[in-house]
């Protein structure tokens, strides 16, 4: 089941549960009915979507940036079964940190620009990239910026300011129970998270579950009220995202999330619409400290998996993998 988000014009701490829905939430259970709807009144032929059997659960493309970052995405059945015409989506990356590409401390520019592409072409009415960052911000996002400014001036934003953040509760959360969002988010059709995969001091790996850190104000709490690997869970219930592309052109193996540590080149991007699959894959594919691990061996994979927000079985997943270029 999808996340619920509050309506943004009720007080998360007192609206019933009936009222804690996002507009995104609401066009995904209706999705269907919609958009046969409009194929009856406007005569519209909707794209027939790959069979149920043919879609893997975690794809898997090594090869160019852009190139891979399709080909993952295509083997889940294309954008267009992610974003539908006319609909409004936020794409988080990571890009908290000013050095270039090669720190591996953020999402690779190319990645990000063809997912916009992606977007745009699956008929986006309105696409953000959004992130909240710390310090410099224009420095942490212009790499990103100028490769996605084609598609618009106003598409990537560093979002820093408590103005632009929304209460919200977090209906299934067990220790953190409310945090503000970016009101964007909550306002969005699609949500697709865009990590880069990394290491990272405190939660072990930092990748589309630790990434929807990005999307609150308060972040800080979470190391110094709550457990981390917990309330990371906690925040999954309520950022889940529709689509996670996991780019792993280069992978920051020690020393994450600010670096400078070993840089890994395995060429490689992850997608699946599981949060929890696409960053077990990504434990279980990358070397870490200098050895292999497995999912379970990061505290909030495994809570995520036995709280049933995903799985980190994969090995009895279906992953599908290719090689392009």
């Amino acid at each position: 089941m999808k996340s619920k988000y509050r309506n943004p014009s009720h007080d998360a701490r007192t609206a019933l549960p009936s009222e804690v829905i996002s507009r995104r939430t609401f066009i995904k259970r209706n999705a269907g009915l919609i958009m046969w709807s409009a194929a009856l009144c406007y005569g519209v032929k909707l794209p027939r979507p790959a069979g149920a059997a043919e879609i893997p659960d975690i794809g898997v493309a090594t090869g160019e940036r852009k190139a891979a970052t399709r080909a993952a995405v295509d083997l889940l059945g294309g954008m267009s079964r992610f974003v539908q015409p006319g609909q409004k989506v936020v794409i988080k990356p990571n890009m908290s940190f000013a050095g270039g590409p090669e720190d591996a401390t953020d999402t690779h520019p190319d990645v990000v620009r063809e997912l916009v592409f992606l977007c745009k072409q699956a008929g986006a009415k309105r696409i953000r990239v959004l992130d909240h960052t710390l310090r410099r911000e224009e420095r942490c996002i212009e790499g990103i910026k100028k490769a996605c400014e084609v598609y618009g001036d106003d598409i990537v934003q560093a979002v820093s300011r408590n103005r632009f953040f929304k209460p919200t509760a977090i209906a299934d959360g067990r220790q953190m129970k409310e945090t503000d969002v970016i009101w964007e988010v909550l306002e969005a059709d699609v949500l697709i998270a865009a990590p880069v995969a990394k290491s990272h001091s405190s939660a072990g790996v930092s990748l589309s579950m630790k990434g929807m850190m990005g999307l609150i104000w308060n972040r800080g709490i979470m190391h110094s009220r709550y457990d981390l690997h917990e309330s990371i869970v906690d925040l999954a219930t309520l950022l889940k995202p529709d689509l996670v592309v996991v780019d792993g052109s280069r992978v920051l193996s020690t020393n994450g999330p600010a670096g400078p540590g070993r840089v890994l080149k395995p060429d490689t991007i992850i997608a699946s619409d599981d949060m929890v699959a696409a960053d077990a894959q990504a434990v279980a594919m990358f070397e870490w400290y200098g050895r292999k691990l497995r999912p379970h061996n990061v505290k909030h994979i495994r809570i995520a998996h036995e709280r049933g927000l995903g799985r980190m079985d994969i090995e009895k997943l279906h992953v599908k993998k290719i090689q392009v270029g």
